[in-house]
């Protein structure tokens, strides 16, 4: 992380979050579904399809969240160029609490009217408001930081967007 002083439009703040029971979910489903599918051919093409499941727990077992000037990005941590952007002239307010997955809607990547979510575990979270009047969450270790950081870079009143 860069040091907060000095001119903040340069400032990068950035966290990689794991969760270690997803992931493990994650290899141990692929192994059994790899498993199940060399052993016995009538289920092969279940078990392959299942394999997107065990692939759902990898992306999203892992993350790594980056607030700079150009807006707040979360990637997969394990498939780097799966990511989503949230530019800054999209965020009308960023904030920090603790959140616990239900509040959310579970695990993983979630959608429900209203919000969105990337949950690794209850804790701090970072609660981005959207212009569209929806929330952005993500539950990342230091969401102060990066509420703060947010907020600095968003325009003051009378500043637009």
């Amino acid at each position: 992380m860069s040091h907060p002083h000095g001119d903040s439009k340069r400032t990068v703040w950035y966290r990689t979050q794991f969760s270690s029971w997803m992931i493990a979910v994650g290899v141990v489903l692929a192994i059994a579904l790899v498993v199940i599918a060399a052993i016995n051919a009538s289920y092969r093409t279940v078990s392959l399809v299942l394999l997107i499941a065990a692939a759902a727990f990898l992306v999203t077992g892992g993350i790594k969240v980056t607030v700079s000037a150009h807006g707040v990005t979360v990637a997969s941590a394990l498939v780097p160029f799966l990511r989503r952007t949230i530019p800054l002239d999209r965020i009308a307010h960023a904030s920090a609490r603790w959140t616990r997955p239900r509040e959310i809607g579970g695990w993983g990547y979630r959608w429900k009217p209203g919000l969105s979510a990337v949950s690794l575990r209850q804790g701090d979270a970072l609660w981005l408001e959207l212009v569209r009047g929806t929330n952005f969450v993500i539950t990342v270790d230091d969401a102060q930081t990066a509420a703060d950081l947010v907020n600095r870079y968003l325009p003051g009143p009378g500043e637009g967007r």
